[in-house]
């Protein structure tokens, strides 16, 4: 019983904790709490709220707040030290200082709950800020605030505050709103896609004095992605969503050049950022996939949903449904499934075919109705060009209108006089449009145009003229012409009066100085070949060697101030304003050494080689009948078609009639050009 008997007096302590708990605490704490009260309201600041917070933790009060210097620090905690009741002061009291860069944040923990920290001015109440923030989250949220008051804060932070404040609240949990100094951030997960769509607009209007920094809000996930491009006879129309905004970028590049090809087509974005579209599919393959089914149809749709491509509507043509289920079997991206191509094909309307000119080449784009069409037209272009490619992307379709072939041979040669152009023809009505080198083919080009349509097709040409290059004086273009073409070595292939590529680079500077120098004169001569050595016979008794053939002379290739008897300069000097003449003459009808009007002078030259017979020189006679050569002879006038070819290149290239004529022939070299004075 001794050793047990202490175990009656636990009942009695139990009451006793019992009543200290339930009775005496609370009265403890009122009065803590009441007498810390009376401290803090002594310490209330210009903005009317106190700087010192106090919180009872049983019988310890704990001192929060930023005092405004060590003193008044000091003297509070002494005030709350005398005080009859707190077994102990525990302080956390800190001091205002300033904060370099001003940063302050708002987080949200959770739907109804959101974080405060970092700095907030001094000069704005605690209470009232957060009154403020609140107000922008939307009732019924609690703040843990445990930012410090500090100096340094941007002018009118409270707007600024409440700005990210609005924001936050369209960001899930884990959302963060910042400011640093004037620069305000955000980061984390849309809540759905009408606040990410207000979260991107509202970011475009900052507060005033203020910027936006970095902003890495991600799109909100959806539960069924979809992506559709549809054509119409209006436009391109985006519809769906898309997992970025250089994503949406690259749709939008993708739409305008494919409503580029439609006079009056525009695009229709309703495309929404969101996330949702399978990790394994790279989005920016996937826009470029639906626009090459995009490509083949007139009207219709392309969709990506469910992990699947389709593709309905009217096609470009009969042709593009075999294009279109061959893409679909072959060129899906990864991880795509392949869905219905439902498309038909009906004749086109309008229809529509181009010829384009640039430097770089000829291109021929849209639809004829048979292969015959289309050689006809290379047919057309061949001939006429010297380097330029020709880039042919037409295809077959039905509903061309009558006559179509002969209407785009008519306008080839045109496209091809023009520096750059293009004629396009839409059912019945073929226009043309570019820029020219000369005058008078700018001018003559709506006459030229209507005489070659055929009957019922109407034309319109709009064609300019380029502005004249800037003029040289004479001394300048001579020695420009010397150094044109001092060590050029332009020889041509044994038997051969075609240009080769070295000529070139020479006799474009050559056709550039002509522009330049309107009062230039110069010929070209051409070289004959090489003699071939007579076979030696045998050397009977008593017979010496053969003689030894002379050595070839090594002719001069520029010979300036010399005067020479060329064909052509009676007819130079009996027109005393030749450049009045000159610009039509050159790429029309055929000017003179030009020797077919409707072709170009190097075919007609590569025809004269191969038959051995020259090609007729304007304002000269003909040429008496000479013997044929024979298969393994050069032609007898070799070096005056080498010479024809070299002036019609120049000709073509911009040089006028009266300034480029043939000279003399030379012996086996290269070609030489000399100045006429």
């Amino acid at each position: 019983m001794r050793r047990t008997g202490w175990l009656a007096g636990l009942p009695a302590l139990a009451l006793i904790w019992a009543s200290a708990t339930l009775y005496a605490g609370p009265r403890i704490a009122e009065r803590l709490e009441a007498e810390g009260a009376a401290v803090a309201a002594n310490t209330a600041t210009d903005t009317g709220e106190p700087w010192l917070r106090l919180a009872v933790e049983g019988r310890d009060l704990v001192a929060a707040g930023e005092a405004p210097d060590a003193g008044a620090r000091a003297a509070t905690l002494f005030r709350l030290a005398v005080l009859d009741g707190p077994r102990r002061i525990v302080s956390g009291v800190g001091l205002v200082e300033t904060a370099a860069p001003f940063q302050w944040a708002a987080i949200r923990l959770g739907p109804d709950r959101v974080a405060l920290e970092g700095s907030r001015p001094v000069e704005v109440g605690r209470r009232a800020l957060e009154a403020r923030v609140t107000g922008m989250l939307g009732p019924g949220t609690s703040l843990d605030d445990t930012a410090r008051a500090a100096r340094g804060a941007p002018p009118d932070f409270p707007s600024a505050a409440a700005f990210l404040a609005a924001r936050l609240s369209g960001l899930a949990a884990g959302g963060r709103a910042a400011l640093s100094d004037t620069v305000l951030s955000l980061s984390g997960e849309a809540l759905d896609v009408p606040a990410y769509e207000a979260l991107r607009a509202a970011l475009s209007e900052p507060p005033a004095g203020f910027s936006i920094g970095r902003v890495e809000i991600l799109p909100p996930r959806v539960a069924q992605y979809r992506f559709t491009v549809e054509k119409a006879t209006g436009g391109i129309a985006l519809d769906g969503f898309i997992p970025s905004t250089a994503d949406r970028e690259a749709a939008r590049r993708a739409a305008q050049e494919v409503a580029q090809e439609t006079p009056g087509a525009a695009v229709d974005d309703r495309l929404v950022t969101a996330r949702g579209l399978d990790p394994a599919i790279d989005s920016k393959t996937l826009i470029g996939f639906m626009f090459r089914l995009a490509a083949l149809i007139q009207t219709g749709r392309v969709t990506f949903t469910d992990g699947a491509i389709s593709v309905s509507g009217d096609a470009m043509d009969a042709q593009a449904i075999p294009d279109a289920e061959a893409l679909m079997r072959d060129a899906r991206p990864a991880g795509v499934s392949a869905g219905r191509v439902t498309l038909t094909a009906r004749p086109l309307s309008p229809y529509r075919v181009a010829i384009r000119r640039t430097p770089e080449a000829v291109t021929l784009t849209g639809h004829v109705p048979d292969a015959a069409t289309r050689d006809r037209v290379l047919d057309v272009l061949r001939p006429r060009l010297f380097r330029e490619p020709i880039l042919d992307r037409t295809r077959l379709a039905d509903g061309a209108p009558p006559n179509l072939g002969a209407a785009l041979a008519a306008a080839a040669p045109l496209v091809v006089s023009l520096a750059a152009g293009e004629a396009s023809v839409s059912d019945r009505t073929l226009t043309l449009t570019g820029e020219s080198l000369y005058r008078e083919v700018a001018a003559r080009a709506p006459d030229r145009l209507a005489e070659a349509l055929p009957p019922g097709w109407t034309g319109k040409a709009t064609v300019s003229a380029r502005q004249p290059a800037e003029r040289r004086d004479p001394a300048t273009c001579r020695a420009d012409f010397a150094a044109a073409t001092t060590g050029a070595d332009l020889r041509f292939p044994a038997g051969s009066a075609a240009p080769g590529p070295t000529f070139y680079p020479t006799l474009d500077a050559l056709a550039a100085l002509a522009k330049a120098c309107p009062s230039v004169r110069m010929t070209v001569s051409g070289p004959a070949d090489p003699a071939k050595a007579a076979p030696t016979p045998a050397a009977g008794p008593g017979e010496g060697a053969p003689p030894a053939a002379p050595p070839e002379a090594e002719p001069t290739r520029v010979a300036s101030a010399a005067k020479a008897e060329v064909p052509g300069k009676a007819d130079a000097k009996a027109d005393p304003k030749p450049e009045a003449k000159h610009d039509a003459k050159a790429h029309d009808a055929g000017a003179q050494a030009k020797p077919d009007a409707k072709g170009s002078g190097k075919d007609a030259i590569k025809e004269a080689a191969k038959s051995g017979k020259p090609s007729p020189k304007p304002n000269s006679k003909p040429s008496p009948k000479k013997p044929e050569a024979t298969a393994d002879e050069p032609p007898p006038d070799l070096p005056r078609l080498r010479a024809q070819a070299v002036v019609e290149y120049l000709l073509q290239a911009g040089a006028r009639p009266d300034q480029v004529s043939a000279g003399p022939d030379t012996p086996a070299g290269p070609v030489t050009f000399a100045l006429l004075p």
